[in-house]
């Protein structure tokens, strides 16, 4: 990327010799040649900000393209995020994301939205021979469900320099986008449970 000075420089060795175009910078030919470089050295910096606005990790100006591109806030509409940071993240999560029904594609899913060291935790069944006495009974609907829960009990997401910008909450709770998407994405018949903080033994 150039600066003014730069262009200036350029301009004034671009133009033929003689003394109808001097290269004088306090002459009306020169300041006409300044105001140019000026002007190309915002688009310059202009077009250096499409590096930045690229990546949706990073972008701010074309945002709200990224969203359109790839339908957001999409069926969690009531729980789509609202902080600059969060809205970067739901979109660099959608155009990464390839998620199966594993656990562990649930667990994938929790982190991406920013949950680290979210797991997923089963419940088998009941059954003579293989569980023991003071096991609980998830027999019936049990069997068809699923509890995520994240290593955070603090589920609170700050302000920040740099990541937040005018007009958002100092701070937000809750975690309504993660558990609109994790239903969405789970099977139908599966009843998605959700807990935060570690398991108390």
């Amino acid at each position: 990327m150039l600066d003014a000075e730069r262009y200036l420089d350029l301009l004034m060795a671009l133009q033929p010799p003689g003394a109808a175009l001097p290269r004088d910078p306090g002459t009306v030919w020169g300041a006409l040649l300044a105001a140019e470089a000026e002007e190309l050295a915002r688009v310059d910096a202009r077009a250096a900000d499409l590096w930045t606005e690229a990546d949706p990790r990073t972008a701010t100006e074309l945002l709200p393209d990224w969203e359109r591109i790839c339908g957001l806030p999409g069926p969690c509409v009531a729980a789509a995020p609202t902080t600059l940071a969060a809205r970067r993240r739901a979109v660099h999560t959608h155009l990464t994301a390839r998620y199966g029904q594993r656990p562990a594609d649930h667990e994938a899913l929790a982190e991406a939205l920013g949950y680290v060291g979210a797991r997923v935790e089963e419940f088998r069944p009941f059954r003579a021979g293989l569980s023991r006495a003071g096991d609980p009974l998830s027999n019936g609907d049990w069997a068809h469900a699923f509890l995520l829960r994240t290593a955070d009990v603090v589920t609170i997401r700050p302000f920040t320099a740099g990541g937040s910008c005018a007009a958002e909450p100092l701070a937000e709770w809750g975690d309504a986008l993660l558990e609109c998407e994790l239903r969405r994405r789970a099977q139908a018949h599966l009843i998605v449970l959700f807990a935060y903080g570690p398991k108390e033994e």
